[in-house]
């Protein structure tokens, strides 16, 4: 039994086969992907060309000092020895760190295998220099974990909000300064620190229990 045809000849119509999905849209998605990448290592290239003596060694010190988190639960440590508001943020702000640390180490790096960059070619000097860690390099742990701590604390304790965004914000700027990170894998790394804080405030909600009643008609 053959294809039906058109006029034409053409067995493609309603009782034909499907075309096959053309490449041009495979390779458009390529080449905006080619192009985010080079806007990428064009950025970080040009942190690192920018002499920031002043700067070297306080971001240096601060990619270290959030290294596992410690700026984090160390303040989460002292918000424990607040009110009750205060206690609720630390633990919400530690369970933001550690949703955002599994989803980026058992999730985020093996999915996207992606190199750490470069920094003896980039040029990146040496008085920056933190340890370049062997994990892949997308997203940032270091980031995501800051985004979620500061997003989930400020959420209950409003008033610390701008100082805890701007340290994380910090961080984050940090591991690019430091040449372990690019850009891109630092606005990951936030993306996925506010889906965690957003996940770990969902969880820590107080469950609304509906009280039975309690008189009885006489």
């Amino acid at each position: 039994m053959t294809e039906p045809t058109n006029a034409d000849g053409d067995t493609r119509g309603p009782l034909g086969p499907a075309p096959a999905p053309a490449p041009a849209r495979r390779r458009a998605v390529a080449a905006v992907l080619g192009d985010l990448r080079a806007v990428d290592g064009a950025l970080y290239a040009a942190v690192a060309a920018t002499s920031t003596p002043t700067l070297d060694r306080a971001l240096r010190r601060l990619s270290h000092a959030a290294d596992h988190s410690k700026v984090s639960l160390g303040i989460a440590a002292a918000l424990a020895l607040g009110g009750a508001r205060a206690r609720r943020a630390a633990l919400v702000g530690v369970g933001a760190v550690a949703v955002a640390s599994a989803s980026t180490n058992l999730l985020g790096k093996r999915l996207v295998h992606r190199a750490r960059p470069d920094r003896e070619a980039a040029r990146v000097t040496v008085d920056r220099y933190v340890p370049m860690p062997r994990s892949a390099s997308f997203p940032s742990g270091h980031t995501a974990a800051a985004v979620a701590f500061a997003t989930a604390v400020g959420v209950v304790l409003p008033e610390a909000a701008v100082p805890l965004g701007a340290l994380a914000s910090a961080v984050g700027y940090s591991r690019v300064h430091t040449g372990v990170h690019y850009p891109g894998d630092v606005a990951a790394g936030a993306v996925l620190g506010i889906a965690s804080a957003a996940a770990a405030l969902a969880a820590a909600a107080p469950a609304r229990v509906r009280q039975p009643n309690t008189f009885t008609a006489w």
